[in-house]
């Protein structure tokens, strides 16, 4: 069986087993994944389809001798033990419960499993226990909300299932999927180090459960950490690093890890999505704009991810393609967090700042952690000069997650504005330690720096080197160099810099007051050296401009005429 038939048996067995237990994201997950590996060009035909119904071969039972690992060309994987059901023994029970659980009914599943053993009972009773547990502090969430939205609301439920699946463990009673739910307790509990131990097992003994890989993802917070994981070497390792080292702001990486798994899952949505989310990490928004209308062809309701598609168009200011994308996902789900999100870009474009924040707080009701609505609530009320307003919102988004460089970056926006450059430059710091990559972040600092509190122009000429090195789209770094250097008197180092400019302008054919002022002082930079043909090219270029610049030229022109060293020039025939 060739790697790609292999995987397509794995996923099938596994959207089946994820199902069944009533872990639906990982089922839904497994699910795109199944549908975007190839088809064999021999067995594809219009009655045998990957979405035909029915053409899943799913068995009851299954051992590892069945499937074998998964080897995707040039890799060899262990073989990986294939979860083995639990015989029907409680089957009317369970599927009570099942229906109980798919009503929300958390409760009255896990009464009617109160008295059932058997594994997968076990792990639905204490699975539905959990999500009690996690609805219960929901509503206390909203009943008892404090300033900022803040409540000390937990989940009653996790201190009796702790216990309960800590005692299954020790025992060797429990299953993959116990040991998954008992990560996620231990996580909740605070627990992280053995949190990421028991993940680790449950997904070495079955690696399908994408909800396990996402929450031990959420667990390694450094590259250190992620190195120390002793995983087995399954092809869902791949997924896993690739999610990782995006996380990790290893975009790099992580685009090298999607692109090699486009060899197998090639039709993947998924993987194309995350290709996208890197790029535009990246800030390559021309690319990520492709893909995702390719993703809308081939996906038209789609709602996922396209919220960051939103903040490429708004970024390019693509009005009409941006007002398309909120009227199609408000007329596919207009109470999706992702699509508040999406009209509240829309309205932010239009400069409508109210009714942005009007639905970027509908997001947030609908999602109290959702750190996009967060992040760019407080862009809207930076805009409406609310700064304590904006405050709040950036630190919402950091407590939701402290690796969010834009609520950092927002954050020392947000104290500039109120004239507090040192609490400015703090948060600065933390958002360009985070992406240092981002030519922004850099020049920001810099602005700090030259501020007449702070006045440390050196550290501004270094934060302007670091943002020129990355790729500064805005072109802000280069002249504020030469004007910084022309400011502490080093005039070769500011005509160093000022020429690149130049010739960056030119590149981009560019024009503005950034090319004159170059051209004035490299005029006089090499007047005043002697080089007056290269002085001349110049100020020859400077009679093009109206204003004073180009009496300016007309003066030099006159002043190195008179040199003994430079040719005659009627100075009077320029164009007036």
């Amino acid at each position: 069986m060739n790697s790609k038939e292999t995987c397509r048996s794995e996923l099938r067995i596994a959207l089946r087993q994820l199902s069944d237990r009533c872990l639906y994201s990982a089922s839904k997950w497994a699910g795109e994944q199944l549908v975007g590996i190839e088809q064999d060009p021999a067995k594809f035909t219009p009655t045998n389809t990957r979405f035909q119904r029915g053409s899943s071969s799913i068995r009851r039972r299954f051992r590892t001798n069945d499937i074998t690992s998964t080897p995707v060309t040039g890799m060899s994987y262990v073989s990986t033990p294939v979860l083995e059901e639990d015989e029907v023994i409680d089957g009317d029970f369970y599927l009570l419960a099942k229906s109980y659980f798919d009503c929300r009914e958390y409760k009255r599943a896990a009464h009617v499993l109160r008295d059932q053993n058997a594994k997968k009972s076990v792990f639905l009773r204490c699975y539905a226990l959990y999500l009690a547990g996690e609805k219960r502090k929901e509503e206390e969430m909203i009943e008892l909300e404090g300033p900022l939205g803040k409540s000390d609301a937990v989940n009653r439920e996790l201190v009796s299932l702790e216990r309960e699946l800590s005692t299954f463990r020790k025992n060797g009673t429990i299953d993959p999927f116990g040991l998954y739910l008992y990560g996620l307790v231990l996580k909740n509990r605070g627990n992280q180090n053995l949190a990421r131990t028991v993940l680790v097992e449950s997904v070495n003994s079955y690696p399908w459960n994408w909800n396990a890989w996402t929450e031990l993802q959420s667990l390694c917070t450094t590259i250190e950490m992620l190195n120390s994981l002793n995983l087995s070497n399954h092809w869902m390792k791949d997924f896993f690093l690739a999610s990782a080292y995006q996380e990790l702001r290893m975009h790099n990486e992580s685009l090298a890890k999607y692109e090699y798994l486009q060899g197998t899952f090639s039709f993947s949505n998924y993987i194309q999505a995350q290709i996208a989310k890197a790029q535009y990490c990246l800030r390559e928004f021309d690319q990520v704009e492709v893909i995702f209308e390719e993703l809308l062809r081939n996906d038209p309701y789609r709602v996922e991810d396209m919220d960051m598609y939103s903040n490429v168009l708004y970024a390019k200011e693509c009005f009409s393609a941006l007002s398309y994308l909120a009227h199609r996902v408000f007329m596919t789900d207009k109470y999706r967090p992702e699509s508040c999100c999406i009209i509240g870009n829309y309205y932010s474009l239009k400069g409508q700042h109210e009714k942005s924040v009007m639905y970027f707080r509908r997001a947030l009701k609908l999602d109290k952690k959702y750190l996009s609505a967060w992040t760019l609530m407080g862009h809207e009320y930076v805009e409406m000069k609310n700064t304590p307003a904006a405050v709040d919102a950036y630190r919402r988004a950091v407590d939701i997650n402290p690796c969010d460089y834009r609520a950092w970056y927002g954050l020392g926006q947000a104290y500039e504005m109120m004239g507090m450059p040192f609490y400015a430059l703090h948060y600065f710091k933390k958002s360009v330690f985070l992406q240092p990559s981002d030519s922004r972040l850099w020049i920001a600092m810099a602005q700090c720096y030259e501020t007449d509190q702070l006045h440390l122009l050196e550290d501004a000429i270094k934060c302007y080197r670091r943002a020129a090195n990355c790729n500064d789209k805005e072109a802000i770094a280069l002249h504020q160099l030469a004007k910084l250097h022309c400011e502490l008197g080093r005039p070769e180092e500011a005509a160093f810099y000022y020429k690149k400019d130049l010739e960056r302008m030119e590149d981009e054919e560019r024009e503005g007051p950034n090319m004159v002022e170059a051209l004035l002082f490299l005029a006089q930079h090499c007047r005043t050296h002697k080089r007056l043909e290269e002085a001349e090219v110049y100020c020859t270029r400077l009679l093009d401009y109206t204003g004073p610049e180009k009496e300016m030229a007309k003066n030099m022109l006159r002043g190195m005429r008179s040199e003994s060293s430079f040719p005659s020039m009627d100075v009077e025939h320029f164009p007036p």
